[in-house]
């Protein structure tokens, strides 16, 4: 059942006013070169198209790609897409986008996928509001953490990935909240840790609460910091340039500082078409600090790079939809 497998296209392309998109992030070895790739579709009733986005920190700028609906296709056993010329799996994408001084171009493999645990009765991410048939957005986060290898060739430079890190994930439905939070990253000094988190304004029956999703990746181990899980938000300001949350569930103390850096905005949904707008940098910095409340040990202390970062609309919304 695709409710288990949210890597797959969860839509079909009859929908209306939809939107599914998938979220690749790739950054070098070097850590010079970050790269945001964004495949998807946007059905709306008057310009329905498929479409590839290509965010490029060191060029500063993003690139939107857009393909007639036909030129979109996705398989189930195995999982892959097909925008135009670009093939993208979670163990392969082949990029082949623009024309002339626009033309983008990939071969790169992931390995090493560590995703969000899909249970039963809490198949992803969202857990059992997953179940829930009208959900505004749908989310999923595919891997926290994988290897990357190849190669990408922009404006004629060729650009050595092998040895750099991704991160996966997507959303799907009719469009993306009116307010939101957003926060991903893998580049801490220790290896193998990585962070996401989203926080949310959710209609819901008429009215609408502030929902939350955080993930802390650490030692093999994922830390869940969940409305549905019962975690409370017991600290959110957020600036312009600044972002400072704490987070307690029966166990742990997770807070999370933020400065966000200048990004570049990309095109979002709103009812299956993408006019909305949301800026996006993937240079911020994130402090991240675990802590165990029953001994007051520290289980983690450091600080993300290469971090992407998102506030949309007005924090005052969600703080109003926490009490």
């Amino acid at each position: 059942m695709k409710i288990y497998r949210p890597a797959l296209f969860q839509g079909n392309l009859q929908k209306k006013n939809y939107f599914e998109g998938w979220y690749f992030k790739l950054v070098d070895r070097t850590e010079q070169y970050a790269f945001a790739l964004i495949p998807g579709v946007a059905l709306s009733n008057d310009n329905a198209h498929a479409f590839i986005q290509v965010l490029s920190s060191h060029e500063g700028r993003a690139q939107y790609h857009t393909y007639p609906v036909t030129a979109f296709a996705a398989t189930d056993e195995p999982f892959s897409l097909k925008v135009g010329d670009s093939t993208f799996s979670l163990n392969e994408i082949k990029l082949s986008v623009g024309e002339g001084a626009d033309k983008i171009t990939a071969n790169l493999t992931l390995g090493n996928i560590v995703g969000w645990p899909v249970r039963l009765l809490s198949p992803g991410v969202m857990g059992w509001y997953r179940f829930v048939p009208f959900m505004e957005c749908y989310h999923g986060v595919l891997s926290f953490d994988n290897t990357v290898n190849g190669q990408i060739t922009v404006n004629g430079e060729t650009i050595d990935m092998t040895g750099g890190r991704g991160y996966i994930e997507k959303d799907w439905g009719a469009s993306m909240p009116e307010t939101w939070i957003w926060m991903q990253t893998n580049h801490f000094e220790e290896p193998g840790v990585s962070l996401f988190g989203s926080i949310a304004k959710i209609p819901w029956l008429g009215s609408s609460f502030t929902g939350f999703i955080f993930g802390f990746y650490h030692q093999q181990r994922i830390y869940q910091f969940t409305t549905y899980t019962g975690a409370k938000i017991r600290r959110l300001e957020a600036t312009e340039t600044h972002l400072h949350i704490e987070i307690k569930d029966r166990k742990y103390h997770l807070a999370v500082e933020a400065a966000r850096e200048k990004g570049v905005d990309l095109p979002a949904p709103k009812l299956g078409q993408m006019t909305s707008k949301v800026n996006e940098p993937l240079r911020s910095v994130i402090q991240v600090e675990l802590r165990d409340r029953s001994t007051g040990q520290t289980v983690f202390q450091g600080a993300g790079r290469n971090a992407g970062l998102e506030f949309v609309g007005h924090t005052a919304d969600m703080l109003a939809g926490l009490r």
